[in-house]
């Protein structure tokens, strides 16, 4: 059975008038998609604030404190998880993602990812053409514009498997 379409849509924090819209397009993601979702995770060393930042600076600010006053020992894990069924986790998690190194939302099964943050500037979603609609239509029905960009992205069906790497 072939894989379904997906579309790449690019959200770095500097594409949005505001980083806040940056946040809010990822807050309705992470709510209208929690039952397709597995893991939720981001690195939580290293975090830095987005320069950018206007509202909930003190609030961001303090989360990042937070986990920095955490101990530090020999096994310390490098992800933390956060549960999206807790709407302060979602909020959380949303302000900590653009923050961090790394960050990840995974299908059920992780094995597909449907949004990552690296090195804290670079942001995409990768969503199948059906979870695109359902966002799509929860960004609309929420009064979000949708990127032009975001409108004009193609599909393209993911290579097959033993395509996939380097060789």
């Amino acid at each position: 059975m072939p894989e379904e379409a997906v579309t790449t849509l690019h959200a770095e924090l500097a594409r949005f008038g505001r980083v806040e819209e940056g946040f809010a397009l990822l807050e309705v993601f992470l709510e209208m998609a929690r039952e397709r979702l597995g893991a939720v995770v981001l690195d939580p060393v290293g975090l830095r604030m987005p320069a950018e930042l206007t509202d909930d600076r003190a609030v961001v600010q303090q989360l990042i404190d937070d986990i920095e006053r955490e101990p530090v020992g020999k096994g310390r894990v490098v992800e933390r998880g956060y549960d999206l069924e807790d709407e302060q986790a979602r909020w959380d998690y949303v302000r900590l993602a653009y923050s961090s190194h790394q960050a990840t939302v995974w299908s059920r099964r992780q094995r597909t990812t449907y949004f990552e943050v690296t090195g804290q500037e670079r942001a995409t979603y990768w969503l199948p053409d059906s979870l695109k609609a359902e966002y799509f239509d929860a960004l609309s029905g929420r009064g979000w514009a949708i990127p032009e960009d975001w409108l004009a992205a193609v599909a393209k069906r993911p290579k097959p498997w033993w395509k996939r790497g380097g060789r």
